[in-house]
């Protein structure tokens, strides 16, 4: 995705489901999440046992987040080699956007996202690209 695209998704996305979360203060995952809540962004934690990250409730996957919120951006923080069923949830969630962490490469999930209509950034910081971009 070019910069521009990533640009406008950033504007106009505001959901952001972090897959991967981790309720560690000094985990990156924890520091983006914290981070885009700081920005306005509306964080959804998403991992299989926690209460509550960054006093948002945790949800054990993206199946299990109620309907009614629509999810712009699933933001994943896991194992290249986990991303594929993340990225077929995301797809049936009909989520606008599927961002792979710096390190999460699967051309694989990509191209399947992609072909579901999904946007897709990889192997990039979606705190990083905020911060550059905006």
């Amino acid at each position: 995705m070019k910069d521009e695209e990533i640009k406008q998704t950033l504007e106009r996305c505001r959901t952001v489901a972090v897959v991967g979360i981790s309720p560690k203060e000094d985990r990156p995952s924890y520091r983006v999440a914290s981070y885009l809540k700081s920005q306005g962004y509306r964080i959804i934690p998403v991992r299989p046992e926690s209460e509550t990250i960054l006093g948002e409730k945790v949800y054990p996957s993206l199946l299990e987040i109620p309907g009614e919120i629509e999810i712009d951006i699933v933001d994943i923080f896991r194992k290249s080699e986990e991303v594929f069923p993340i990225v077929e949830e995301a797809i049936q969630r009909r989520a606008k956007t599927v961002w792979m962490q710096e390190g999460v490469i699967h051309p694989e999930a990509a191209h399947q996202a992609e072909k579901a209509g999904l946007k897709v950034v990889m192997d990039r910081c979606i705190k990083k690209e905020h911060q550059r971009l905006l």
